[in-house]
Formats: C-alpha cells, structure tokens, sequence
C-alpha cells in the first residue's frame, strides 16, 4: 500500500486540531513529534495501515473532577482536577501532578503526551500520564494545602495504583502535599501501598536522588552530548532559567562537572554572578526561606539583581531553560546564539518555542529536547518503584550512577536514531522516532485495543 507520507501526517495533525479546539500547548507538542514521523512512515507503512499515530494521539482516558474545600476562614473553595491517562502500552500510567492556576486540560494533554515517549526513552516499564489541578497552593496555610490534597485524591484514588496509575509531583506538589495525597490514599484503601506515588519522604517509601534527578539529569545529558563532540564542561559558562529544584540540582551538578553557572532566575527576575553561583546561598534563599532571587543578590557581594529582563542576555556557552514551557522565544534564541551559546539543554517541559529551535538549528547550535534531557526525574521516579517493590533502599551512590547510566543511554539512543534515520546530530527528531518506535511496537502487540 503506497502512503503519500506528508499528505498522511498533514491529515493527522489537522484531526488532532479539529477534536482538541483550543488546546494550543496539546497541538505545539503533537506538531513536534509528527514532524520527525515522516521518516518513520517512509519505512514501516504498517504504522500507517493501523493508524498507530492516531491512536497515540488520542488518551486512553481523560478524568476531570470538581474538587471542593474550605479554606481557614471557613469559605468553600471550588477547584478542577485532571488526570490524563495516556498511553499504557509500556506499563502502568507515570507522570506529575501540578497544582497551578495555568493548569487547565490542553496543558495536562501536553504534558502527558511528552510523558510517553520520555517514559519511553528511559527504557523503564512505564506508560505516560499527567494531572493536577488549578489549585495555587502558594500563600496557603499547611491546613489549607491539607484539606485539599485530600479532597482531590477523594475523588483520584479510584483511578490509581501500583500497576495501574502511579503519579508523582510537578510544579507546586512537592514533598509536602505527596504526603498529604497517600495519606488521604491509605485511609481511604486502607493499604499501604507504596508503589502509589513517587516523590515520597525518605522516611516512607522515597528514593534518595529524587529530589535532585532532574537537575542533575539535564546535566548528566549535557555531558554525553559534549562527549560526542570532543569537549567537556570544564571551563564552560552555563545559565540556567528557574531557580527551582531543577536549576538548583542543575548547578550543583553542573559545577562538580567543571563548568560555571553564571545566572539563574526567578518570576521576578534574574541574578548575574561572575564568580559562579553560590549554591548554599541560593538554597537558603529558595528551598529554606522561599524567599526572590533578589535575596540573593542582597547576600553576594559579587552578584548583580537585574529586575525583569530576560536571562538569556547574559552570554554563556550553554542554556538550560528550565522554568516554564514556551520561556525561550525566537528572540531569545537570536541572542543566545550571537553571543556565542552553543549548547541548549531543555530541563522544563518544552520550554523552547517551535521558532526559537528553529533559530538554534540554523544557527548550529547542539539542541536537546525536553524529553530526552529532562526524563532524569522520571526515570528516579521509576527507580523508586522498584525499590517499593522489592522492599529495598538504595544508597545515593547507587542511584546516582544508575541515573548516570540511564541519561548516557538516553542520549546514545537519540543519537544513534538520529544517524539511522538520516538527520545525524538531530536529538529531537531522535528522541522523537526512538520514544514512538518503542511505544508503537507495543500497541502493535497488544492488538487493536
């Protein structure tokens, strides 16, 4: 059977538009990966036949729930929740929970989709899911933050499990409401499983290099992709956006590899520190006292506040944007590279703009996509379900070479996919075919389900 293989993904991607209006995040990231399918169609016309694009495409099952609860005046709030179980063809639903007031269903969708194929990527036996709510839990009491968490997962548990649907945390679930979660989970199942989430306390069920995985991921793939370059961090400026969990892992392990973050930022703005940020400093201010990054700068004497402004003014040789998705524009991008950036490494979910990807691939600049660089998480994640399943606690040593060895893999697949599909040194297109080949050939196997 001949495909006219642009025509075929031209008609996917204007179904995916039709039946998810509005859903503008949903649609940049189905637009990603289809673009880099067109070699894929060109030799297994099957996918095509079965129409396994579409059906990857489309969640396996898509949950919103009110979620209501009373604040400490006494005032009923009322909330959305979502769960978008994706994709299970490689194991049980895995991925976040964020509770922020952006969150609405085209985001999660978004954020699920990526999930597949990073889940895919890290070679672990998890299929792709994503939820939260538009839930603020900043300037919420603990009380308040509590009587959320269990009025949301009052209404969640029924849809999750250890080998049905395992979340974990995202931007605004932390530590504090995953306990909040499994413990409305364990009163209402009244078992104590612990395979139910991941991003648990230490003293429950966590894994140690949770916390930092992700951070020290996007590192761990940035150091393969010099690798195969010939070079090294060593004496490299690096700026990494955000100054949370990821920048802050980020640079604590981007300078025990040799380079020098110079600048991080905040909503507020951003910080430049010619000596290289001082990470204690920078955890106390954010992780202790959840305090700006102005703060900082008010303590290093070295460190200049600039208010506003974007970040990626400060030249550098490599960018980790790891805020927000859709940080870094085509201008950005323009900068980053007349100033001489050579190396951009996605620790957010999609934090580069189609147009400023674009800019860095003309440009020459080493471009490694979100689900590849920032699937170190994840794959901690995934490791902290084996260690529930087994009963076992692992040493930071061990799960930090374990989270080594999964980011080289990662990398090695990407760009071994990329030279065996023509586009040497593309890790998106990479990343791309190698995730949905690995997903796809399960569907396959499972029959028309």
């Amino acid at each position: 059977m001949h495909v006219d293989v642009p025509a075929k993904v031209h008609a996917i991607y204007d179904e995916v538009l039709r039946r998810n209006p509005g859903e503008e995040e949903f649609h940049q990231a189905v637009r990603e990966v289809l673009d880099s399918l067109a070699v894929v169609l060109d030799r297994h016309s099957e996918y095509a036949e079965m129409k396994t694009i579409e059906r990857i495409c489309e969640p396996e099952r898509q949950i919103i729930f009110r979620v209501p609860w009373q604040d400490d005046r006494g005032e009923v709030q009322i909330n959305r929740g979502f769960r978008v179980e994706f994709n299970s063809a490689l194991g049980p639903y895995k991925g976040g929970l964020r509770f922020h007031p952006s969150v609405n269903l085209g985001i999660v969708k978004f954020l699920g989709f990526e999930q597949i194929f990073k889940n895919a990527l890290t070679g672990m036996p998890i299929g792709g899911g994503k939820g939260g709510s538009d839930f603020d839990p900043k300037g919420r009491s603990d009380a308040e933050v509590m009587r959320f968490c269990q009025s949301f997962m009052t209404e969640l548990y029924r849809h999750l499990g250890e080998y049905t649907d395992v979340p974990a945390g995202d931007i605004g679930v932390g530590a504090r409401e995953i306990g909040y979660l499994f413990g409305q989970y364990k009163r209402i199942t009244n078992r104590y499983e612990s395979g139910v989430l991941t991003g648990k306390g230490l003293g429950w069920g966590g894994a140690l290099v949770r916390t930092e995985a992700t951070g020290y991921g996007a590192a761990f793939f940035a150091e393969a992709m010099m690798t195969v370059r010939g070079e090294t961090f060593e004496g490299k400026r690096v700026v990494i956006s955000g100054s949370g969990n990821v920048a802050v892992y980020g640079i604590e392990k981007v300078h025990s590899l040799g380079g020098t973050v110079v600048a991080c930022s905040d909503s507020s703005g951003y910080v430049v520190d010619e000596d290289g940020i001082d990470l204690e400093v920078l955890k106390q201010v954010k992780e202790r006292e959840r305090g700006r990054i102005s703060d900082y700068a008010d303590r290093v004497a070295s460190a200049e506040f600039v208010e506003g402004g974007s970040v990626w003014d400060v030249p550098c040789e490599v960018a980790v944007p790891s805020a927000t998705q859709n940080e870094l524009d085509d201008d950005a991008a323009t900068v980053l590279a007349r100033n001489g950036c050579r190396y951009v490494i996605e620790g957010a979910n999609m934090p580069t703009t189609p147009s400023a990807v674009k800019v860095f691939r003309d440009a020459g600049v080493a471009f490694a996509p979100g689900k590849a660089a920032n699937a170190g998480g994840v794959a901690t994640s995934a490791l902290e379900m084996q260690q529930n399943a087994s009963r076992d606690r692992w040493t930071f040593e061990h799960s930090e070479a374990r989270l080594a060895e999964i980011m080289r893999d990662i990398h090695t697949r990407c760009h071994e996919t990329a030279e065996e599909y023509g586009s040497p040194g593309d890790l998106v297109l990479g990343a791309n075919v190698a995730g949905f080949l690995q997903v796809a050939e399960a569907v396959h196997a499972h029959g028309l389900i």
